[in-house]
């Protein structure tokens, strides 16, 4: 059984292409133009630049990954660097947050898929139906145990890496074949008499970083199953920043071929799938929604593998009651994937799918995430860590200087968010505060915990008499 268990587990590049399934998800398939529309001919730097911030961040995480094996990420981070109430915190946030996100992820597909084959992705019946089926699916495979997931996931990534790639190479062959090129033209294309693309300015630049740098987030969540990986400090920190680099070339490649071909299209389609609208074939945007789908459902597979591993990570450390923990005989952590499947299913299901607003919540807690966890590692590199952890090799470039512009960087985001368009909402001219968007926030940061907290008294008091033993 442990041979199996053992063989089951991810191994490097199996862990690269989870990285970056959790990362690449419908965005470069449906909204590439938001960037281009802020800045115009300036959005491939910008994705240089926001690419830079994701790799100094997913370097920190690898760092605290050296230190630290046990799944949970943020979580496990943050229990060893400041103890258990600030783990259980940012745990209990960090899981909420990801059986939400995981939820929104399933909407999208669902309403992508919809509105592709010509349904209507507003009705309530269809994307009921649809959403269901989706979990089940999910759930069926995650059954077959971790070996099915782990081969579906690579399977879902390298199909999305194809679609992309296709996009590239096809790009780059009508550029050669047909000597068309159009980037020059981004900043002056018109619409009734007036430029598409604003004058650029210091504050719309720095917006625009801040959009493409969430094409890059999801790396925060890839060391949640860590002890389902082969070598988790070894592997990760290697893993987590190739991921990264193919990403931003990935990123980088699409765009500049959807500019220099045909940047009008980008900017005015009413296509679900952007990318594939800067195409005429239609073979060629055949197989682009087809990778666009299967990028969407490879990402909700990632999903249903780190969002239960939170709450099992917590229950192995007696945060939550041990039974939650347990595991079937193809090594499925089917309890703890239960109870997130429901929570995923029933929250977006409340909000009649209009998930923008508890997207919110999930940004949040992953940006105090992105503070908690470099400080952890900060703590880590100078031996003050709250528990023990692993002993490694202390490199002062990524685990003291990294996480300290992390941080910074971090703050700077928080600071450039657009907190008042996020908290508010605009009807018939009209604007007043989104109280859904607050009360979700509530419920998750303060609420939730707090009951939590209690209930799980008895639990995390075992777990400091077993340390002091």
């Amino acid at each position: 059984m442990n041979d199996r268990r053992e063989s089951d587990k991810l191994g490097f590049w199996s862990i690269v292409l989870l990285a970056i399934n959790s990362i690449i998800g419908s965005g470069i398939f449906l909204t590439p133009g938001s960037v281009v529309s802020r800045v115009g001919s300036k959005a491939l730097l910008v994705y240089l630049i926001a690419a830079s911030f994701a790799a100094i961040l997913a370097i920190t995480f690898a760092a605290a990954a050296k230190y630290v094996t046990k799944s949970g990420a943020a979580y496990a981070y943050s229990k060893a660097a400041f103890g258990e109430n600030v783990g259980f915190y940012m745990g209990v946030l960090r899981y909420f947050s990801a059986s939400v996100a995981w939820g929104v992820m399933a909407v999208a597909v669902i309403k992508s898929t919809i509105s592709i084959f010509g349904g209507d992705p507003n009705s309530f019946q269809n994307v009921s139906i649809g959403f269901v089926v989706l979990m089940l699916l999910i759930w069926v495979i995650n059954l077959f145990g971790q070996s099915t997931v782990k081969y579906i996931m690579n399977l879902s990534t390298i199909g999305k890496l194809l679609a992309l790639g296709l996009v590239i190479l096809a790009g780059a062959f009508l550029l050669l074949s047909t000597g068309e090129n159009h980037f020059g033209e981004i900043d002056t294309l018109q619409v009734a008499g007036k430029n598409v693309v604003p004058a650029v300015t210091t504050s719309s630049f720095v917006m625009a970083i801040v959009s493409a740098f969430y094409a890059f987030t999801g790396f925060e969540a890839i060391a949640s199953g860590s002890e389902d990986m082969k070598e988790p400090s070894k592997n990760l920190p290697r893993a987590i920043p190739l991921a990264i680099l193919i990403i931003a070339l990935v990123y980088i490649g699409v765009v500049a071929v959807a500019m220099v071909l045909n940047p009008r299209e980008l900017l005015e389609t009413k296509q679900v799938v952007t990318v594939a609208a800067i195409f005429s074939s239609p073979i060629l945007r055949a197989i682009i929604l087809v990778g666009a789908l299967v990028s969407m459902f490879g990402i909700n597979i990632a999903s249903s593998f780190h969002a239960p591993r939170i709450l099992e990570a917590m229950a192995r450390e007696n945060q939550f009651p041990k039974w939650l923990a347990k595991r079937t005989k193809r090594n499925f952590p089917a309890r703890t994937f239960l109870i997130t499947l429901i929570l995923a299913v029933l929250v977006p299901m409340a909000f009649h799918y209009s998930t923008d607003n508890l997207i919110i919540l999930s940004a949040t807690v992953r940006f105090l995430g992105f503070i908690v966890v470099p400080l952890g590692v900060i703590k880590f590199y100078l031996g003050r860590n709250g528990e023990p952890v692993l002993t490694t090799n202390r490199n002062k470039i990524t685990d003291l200087i990294f996480p300290i512009f992390s941080i910074l960087i971090t703050l700077f985001l928080l600071y450039k968010y657009d907190w008042a368009a996020e908290f508010s909402v605009t009807i018939n001219g009209v604007t007043s505060l989104n109280w859904f968007a607050i009360g979700a926030l509530i419920f998750g940061a303060v609420i939730l915990p707090a009951i939590l907290f209690v209930l799980t008294k008895n639990e995390r008091k075992k777990a400091e008499t077993m340390l002091e033993k």
